[in-house]
């Protein structure tokens, strides 16, 4: 029966072989570093008062907060998180525009986590040749065992990476100590089985499939490309023809013993040139070099480097890097920019907040003395950790007067609001008919202990 899936060829399976060399060991720096911010930094503390949580990095989902050590940012100040998203994106440019893909290679969350399983494979089931005929063979109680072994250690990471997620949202030792007794919210638990299976899939199953086919990364990439952008580049100059290593071959050619290709996590043949599945991780340049010091041959035949350079060694010219260009340039202004105008907010942002709001139905009452009353609803962001009262008044409506709506000892000269958190308050303002229909005005707040003041435009309706 003819189907159309005769037309697709079957996903092969990639077996990264073990290399070790400089890139390899960055790479376990970089790793080793990564999932210690990554585990450890819920459990810092910050101290910001005795009303106020002590975690230093934590989203508050319930009390609508993000704290990031000495900076609390509220839900009306999301352009904060805006101007995060522009530098992480534009850094993400101006580091690609360089290194090239230097992120995909050590950095990405999926590169990094798929490393750890693939060593825990590598450990129980042994290298690439173990690997493969574990695969190819029979099922054994061997290769039952092994297998089992492999995705439940698999499963373990997935359930610690998912645990850990949720301490950000939550206080962490608390939720550890409930997470050991085995008292775990629902949302929670629902949260990391969740994680669990998503990092299970990613970095067990799909691999470099989520870089292929999911990350839309890879294929923009050539848009921040250049001759001048650092790549993975094969001499082609000094490696061509291959051949098998003979003592009266060139010295320098490619020994076609495709070492490269065996240790690529992505399954390409750097030779072949730059493809947008490199993730410019370097471990093809660590395992040629090894085959280059054991052939006592000058290394470099797969390198770093540029496509300016490799085009001036082809031709004999000399080589002219040029790190800073035009586009290095603009990204550095943007990124100057963006950080200047966040640093300069987060260092004159005002503790407090006024809010205010007209209301809608009615939109003025006429009064029995001939005065109309407009109502607002008053809103006050306290944004520090201790209470505070404040005092409000309006200016430039002549002959208003301020009442809040109820009863009891509050009055416009005296509003209280508990340490981060946010008054509302019901506020009638009273004053003659203005002549032009609408008169404008200014809510003026001040804080009574501290005098700091905030200061709000505001319209007085009337009948035309």
């Amino acid at each position: 029966m003819d189907t159309p899936f005769r037309y697709f060829q079957r996903q092969e399976k990639i077996y990264p072989k073990r290399v070790w060399g400089t890139f390899r060991k960055v790479k376990w720096a970089v790793m080793a570093l990564a999932f210690a911010v990554y585990y450890l930094t819920p459990f810092l503390r910050w101290d910001r008062g005795p009303h106020a949580p002590d975690q230093a990095v934590l989203i508050d989902m319930a009390g609508h907060r993000l704290y990031f050590f000495g900076i609390e940012i509220w839900p009306q100040e999301v352009y904060y998180l805006v101007g995060i998203l522009i530098l992480a994106a534009v850094g993400l440019f101006f580091l690609t525009s360089l290194l090239g893909r230097v992120w995909c290679g050590y950095l990405c969350f999926q590169t990094i986590w798929t490393d750890l399983f693939v060593w825990v494979e590598r450990i129980v089931q042994g290298d690439r040749a173990a690997r493969k005929k574990l695969d190819d063979g029979p099922w054994t109680l061997q290769k039952i065992r092994k297998k089992a072994l492999t995705h439940a250690i698999w499963l373990v990471i997935g359930l610690f990476t998912g645990g850990a997620w949720v301490l950000y949202f939550n206080d962490a030792p608390t939720l550890v100590e409930n997470i050991l007794h085995l008292d775990v919210p629902t949302d929670v638990l629902a949260w990391i089985l969740a994680l669990t299976l998503s990092t299970y899939v990613m970095a067990g199953l799909a691999r470099e499939q989520v870089c292929i086919y999911m990350c839309p990364y890879s294929r923009f990439q050539s848009a921040m490309f250049d001759k001048d952008t650092l790549i993975i580049g094969y001499d082609e100059n000094r490696g061509e023809p291959r051949g098998k290593y003979k003592k009266s071959d060139v010295p320098t050619s490619c020994v076609d013993c495709t070492l490269c290709v065996q240790v690529c996590p992505m399954g390409i043949d750097i030779r072949d040139g730059l493809q947008y599945e490199c993730i410019a991780c370097g471990l093809c340049i660590d395992a040629c070099n090894t085959v280059m010091d054991k052939l006592h041959e000058p290394r470099g035949l797969i390198r770093y480097d540029t496509q300016h350079n490799i085009l001036a060694r082809a031709e004999g010219r000399p080589e002219n890097p040029h790190i800073l260009r035009p586009r290095t340039f603009w990204y550095i202004g943007i990124l100057s920019l963006v950080c200047a105008v966040m640093v300069y907010s987060l260092l004159h942002r005002s503790t407090l907040e006024l809010h205010a709001l007209h209301d809608r139905n009615p939109l003025f009452v006429l009064l029995s003395d001939g005065t109309l009353r407009n109502g607002y609803q008053i809103k006050i962001l306290n944004k520090t950790h201790e209470d505070r009262a404040y005092a409000l008044r309006l200016d430039g409506l002549p002959g208003a007067s301020l009442r809040l709506e109820g009863v009891g000892a509050l009055s416009p000269d005296h509003l209280p609001v508990f340490a981060d958190s946010v008054g509302q308050f019901r506020l009638f303002v009273t004053a003659p008919k203005p002549q032009q229909g609408r008169q404008n005005f200014t809510f003026t707040l001040t804080e009574t202990a501290s005098g700091a003041t905030d200061t709000l435009d505001s319209v007085f309706l009337s009948e035309k």
